[in-house]
């Protein structure tokens, strides 16, 4: 009887400090094994097609192609990093230490507070696109935006840092038994800085542009047949920004059906034990958001299509491709 106690135990030698094993059924283990190696794969490669197409092709060097990249890059550490880790969430045993515990949940709230920030740039992007597309060029540059990139995940790297700083100083402090991973943060102050402020302002941006262009699509038609060469320049351009807009309106729709879940537990006052299916369902959703943009860049963009297809037949390996019309 002895024995049996031991083996459900993390550490059978640490009798009194131990955590007990919570064993999950084998099919359970190996079906979630799969799935997340899966999406993982998935994910890196999908997002590395994207970092790859937009890096490599100079058509693709737009101001907003560069915050799609940004988001790229966060979906792609998602892919390689956090989803691997989240594996070894569902074992019964946390057997990697304290400080990589706290380490690991540095990347995770890094990632998503990137991830949120491109979110809210690419809904300021598309806002003055519609509803000012005259001081669009000048005010939306290049460099303004590798500027606000930048700045994006500085101000990621050091929220995450002071959100969990206290797990960071002394990792293992919020643990009950050894094979524990548990980190505490200031749920109110995170809930507000991440998501009330960020997707409020994401809404009220996208539902100001949905107005301004169902009234250009009306002015459109309404105009279509008496416009002049000089203006059809114009219709033309606007129709490619409407385009662009609806795209990433679906990426931003996407964007808050996955991360909704996961924030609306901690509004709700309710706690997810780490570990729990709930807990494991609700985070999967936001680090499956990372899988799904790059099939949405896929169905809706015309140029990653075809900048899949020079990648994957190696044409980009050739000599002058980055001069390749994809557009």
């Amino acid at each position: 009887m002895e024995t049996n106690e031991e083996a459900e135990l993390c550490f059978p030698q640490l009798l009194n400090i131990s955590c007990i094993k919570h064993m999950r059924p084998h099919f359970e283990t190996i079906l979630l094994y799969m799935l997340m190696s899966f999406f993982s794969l998935l994910t890196v490669f999908l997002n590395l097609l994207v970092i790859i197409s937009i890096s490599h092709f100079r058509q693709l060097h737009t101001p907003t192609n560069l915050l799609l990249l940004s988001l790229a890059v966060s979906d792609f550490l998602v892919g390689l990093i956090v989803m691997p880790f989240q594996i070894l969430f569902s074992e019964p045993c946390w057997l990697l230490g304290d400080l990589v515990c706290a380490l690991y949940y540095l990347l995770p709230f890094i990632t998503i507070s990137a991830s949120i920030g491109n979110m809210v740039m690419i809904s300021v992007d598309r806002y003055v696109a519609i509803c000012d597309p005259l001081q669009y060029p000048t005010k939306v540059t290049q460099k303004r935006v590798q500027i606000s990139v930048l700045l994006c995940w500085i101000y990621s790297v050091f929220y995450s840092c002071l959100i969990l700083f206290d797990n960071l100083k002394q990792p293992g402090r919020y643990n009950s038994c050894y094979g524990e991973c548990v980190i505490t943060v200031n749920g109110a102050f995170d809930l507000v800085l991440t998501f009330i402020i960020p997707i409020s302002s994401i809404i009220i941006l996208y539902l100001r542009v949905f107005v301004v262009a169902v009234s250009q699509a009306r002015s459109m038609r309404s105009h279509i047949a008496a416009v002049k060469l000089q203006r059809s320049v114009t219709v033309t351009v606007k129709k490619s920004e409407l385009k662009a807009a609806r795209t990433l309106g679906v990426v931003v729709a996407v964007f808050l059906i996955c991360y909704c879940p996961y924030y609306c537990v901690s509004l709700s006052g309710y706690y997810l034990m780490v570990g729990s299916s709930a807990n494991f369902f609700v985070f999967f959703l936001v680090i499956f958001n990372s899988c799904l943009n790059p099939l949405i860049y896929a169905f809706f963009y015309p140029w990653f299509r075809k900048s899949i297809k020079l990648i994957v037949t190696f044409e980009i390996l050739q000599p002058h491709s980055c001069q390749i019309n994809v557009l």
